[in-house]
Parts: C-alpha cells; sequence; structure tokens
C-alpha cells in the first residue's frame, strides 16, 4: 500500500474517533444536570420566598415554605434523572453481554 493510501486510512479512523466523546464527558455530563437539579430550584426558591416575605409580611413561613417546595421538586428530579441514566447503563451493559455471547 503506498504511504498516500495509508495517510487516508488513518485520517478516516481519526475522524470517527473526534466524533466519539471523551471518556469523560457523559459522567461530566450527569454530574452537571444533577448538579442544576439541586442547585436551581433550591436557590430561586429561596428568592422567592424572601420576596413574598417581604410583599405580605410573614417572614420566615413563605421562605420556609418555597425552599421545602424546592427541596421536593429537586429531589423528584434527581430521582427520575438517575432512573434514566440507569436504564441507560444497563442497556448498555446488555448489548456488551449480546456482543461477547455472539463471538
Amino acid at each position: 500500500m503506498c504511504p498516500c493510501c495509508l495517510f487516508y486510512v488513518r485520517m478516516g479512523e481519526i475522524e470517527k474517533d473526534i466524533h466519539k466523546p471523551a471518556w469523560w464527558q457523559p459522567g461530566l455530563i450527569m454530574f452537571v444536570r444533577l448538579s442544576v437539579w439541586i442547585g436551581v430550584p433550591v436557590v430561586g426558591a429561596s428568592f422567592l420566598g424572601q420576596w413574598l416575605d417581604r410583599q405580605y409580611n410573614t417572614e420566615p413561613w413563605m421562605f420556609i415554605g418555597t425552599v421545602g417546595v424546592a427541596f421536593v421538586i429537586s429531589m423528584v428530579g434527581l430521582v427520575v434523572e438517575t432512573t434514566k441514566e440507569y436504564k441507560k447503563i444497563e442497556k448498555q451493559n446488555d448489548t456488551k453481554k449480546q456482543e461477547n455471547n455472539s463471538k
């Protein structure tokens, strides 16, 4: 095989590797998604609760109520996201087992 052909074959392999995500990306994406489910509702609820307390002079009850609701929303979101990820991992493991059994 000529050197030019080897170059093009190698470039094709590199292009395949470029479109494949790095080993650390899925874990980082999952970490960010779960962190957002924890942070955004609680931070938003704290600002909303403080504003409602100032508007209705109910300090600290609206704050406590909104943070409590945000906690429940965060927990539901975390359970849903982790269930999705668990199913993805199970599906990947099943396909790997099938590939190994077919060999």
